[in-house]
């Protein structure tokens, strides 16, 4: 263990492998309320030509693939609140035009190859660099910030949109808050996970965290404790093995929530055993307390006409 800590690479490895197993988890626990599961998965096609981009004109892909990322995003939610019936093809084109457009542009690029655009659909651990780290921490700051210091707006609006906009919140500002975070974390991800895997690890480590918990707020620290576990474990096998991070990854999150569910089932059943007893006992005993809740009403209806014939 103490090899993988002092090698350069591998701490910048796992210092971005926690920032994420942090921040898609913190997200996604919105998008599965919101039941928006596939948002990550769609914005990934479209963070694609950011990063191709990014080669073409010699930036940086993770910044370049941010702000295209974004755009999508607000676009999506555009075409969500305007698109009407024609909404899921125009979503359609923009996703698979995200990805069209990613892989001409990085085979355009000077020295573009296949291999780089493969380090960013299924994410490449050994090719993180040091100004990968400080724009992943920065971005998952801001990530942080919204789904933390927001949490009670985002709860109302995830649970209720109308209730939410009766009560006043910014129910559009919120919407776009949201697409917005959902599309700098698939960037902080993609360097890990990689675009094509990233809503995995945004939405199957809440699926798990439900499996033990209804609490919103137990939920999510559940699915925050999975997310960095199986991040974490999934940057020390590529160590040791030669296998794409992102796999091993998201392998490991659905081999928990596998093993959560089967725990849960039976807790579950025992729960709602439990439950129907108690409603049965409460059934049976509803009829011994009605008589004397009676019999206490009756017995002061007659002592106010004496009061009053006293103080008359």
């Amino acid at each position: 263990m103490m090899e993988i800590l002092n090698s350069p690479f591998m701490q910048r490895a796992l210092i971005a492998a926690v920032l994420v197993g942090i921040t898609a988890p913190a997200v996604g626990i919105y998008l599965v309320q919101r039941r928006q599961a596939l948002m990550g998965d769609g914005i990934g096609h479209v963070a694609m030509t950011g990063v191709g981009l990014g080669f073409l004109l010699s930036t940086s892909p993770v910044w370049m693939a941010t702000l295209i990322s974004v755009l999508g995003a607000v676009t999506m939610e555009l075409i969500r609140w305007y698109g009407k019936t024609r909404g899921d093809i125009a979503l359609a084109m923009l996703f698979y035009g995200g990805m069209a457009g990613g892989v001409l542009f990085i085979n355009l690029a000077p020295g573009g190859s296949t291999a780089n655009l493969n380090s960013y659909l299924f994410g490449s651990l050994s090719t993180v660099s040091r100004s990968d780290v400080w724009a992943i921490g920065t971005l998952a700051a801001f990530v942080l910030v919204v789904t933390v210091g927001l949490r009670r707006q985002l709860f109302a609006l995830s649970q209720d949109e109308e209730f939410a906009r009766v009560t006043g919140l910014p129910v559009r500002v919120l919407n776009l808050l949201t697409a917005i975070t959902a599309a700098v974390t698939v960037t902080v991800a993609m360097r890990v996970v990689g675009l094509l895997l990233v809503s995995a690890l945004m939405v199957v480590p809440v699926a798990a965290a439900q499996q033990l918990s209804r609490s919103f707020a137990l939920t999510f620290a559940i699915a925050v404790a999975i997310g960095v576990t199986v991040t974490l474990s999934g940057t020390v096998v590529t160590y040791y093995e030669d296998v794409p991070p992102g796999a091993v990854i998201v392998l490991f999150t659905i081999a928990i929530f596998i093993v959560l569910t089967a725990l849960a089932t039976p807790l579950a059943k025992r729960r709602a055993r439990t439950r129907a007893a108690a409603a049965a006992e409460g059934e049976c005993g509803l009829d011994v307390p009605a008589p004397a809740k009676r019999q206490t009403l009756d017995v002061p209806a007659p002592a106010k006409p004496q009061a009053g014939e006293v103080t008359a």
